[in-house]
């Protein structure tokens, strides 16, 4: 073949070649390769050259591999909690997005990587899920923490928070820091200021 560019014992990525292949049909030389896992494989020179085979196929088994089961936590707790509030923050599809992504709730770009997340959040403690410590922060580590449903049912908006001495808190938190049913409390609050209703 006129112009034939001789590619013996060249590597290509993965691959060294080692013999050119039978071609007397093909209008481009090919080549027989080894890979560096053992693997076999014959292409063209145009190939090799332009980067286009640089594996048996391995490489890229590696690479989708790595991308799915490098942290070995897929469909634990954990890893469910970190796919949920990429969906609530991203997926205009997902049943809560309004709350979320719907209202500029975001997650940082830190955590786009699930070992980043694990590393600041570490495991799920059983019964427990993640909250936002400010309702209207987004999804980051200064901001999150795992906590009870019943800490988290007093983060939400719909809760009447209530702010005494400096501290804020919903009412239900603190009827249990003055020993009240919440229906007490609230029966309080209705003739009267916190400052005065605190301390009847």
């Amino acid at each position: 073949m006129a112009g034939l560019i001789d590619l013996m014992g060249q590597r290509f990525g993965r691959l060294t070649v080692v013999s050119r292949a039978e071609n007397s049909k093909q209008c481009q030389a090919r080549w027989n390769c080894v890979c560096d896992c053992g693997g076999k494989t014959t292409t063209t020179g145009q190939h090799l050259r332009d980067g286009n085979t640089k594996s048996c196929g391995c490489l890229q088994r590696d690479i989708i591999g790595n991308a799915s089961f490098k942290h070995g936590m897929t469909k634990t707790p954990t890893h469910r909690i970190w796919i949920s509030i990429k969906q609530r923050c991203t997926n205009p599809k997902y049943i809560g997005y309004k709350n979320y992504g719907g209202r500029g709730i975001t997650v940082c770009e830190r955590w786009d990587k699930f070992d980043n997340f694990y590393e600041d959040m570490g495991e799920r403690p059983d019964g427990m899920s993640i909250e936002r410590k400010d309702n209207n922060g987004n999804y980051c580590p200064e901001n999150c923490v795992y906590a009870t449903s019943k800490d988290q049912n007093r983060n939400t908006r719909k809760n009447r928070m209530i702010k005494y001495e400096g501290k804020t808190q919903c009412l239900s938190a603190w009827a249990e820091d003055l020993g009240l049913t919440c229906g007490a409390l609230l029966a309080r609050l209705r003739n009267h200021p916190p400052q005065i209703a605190f301390n009847m």
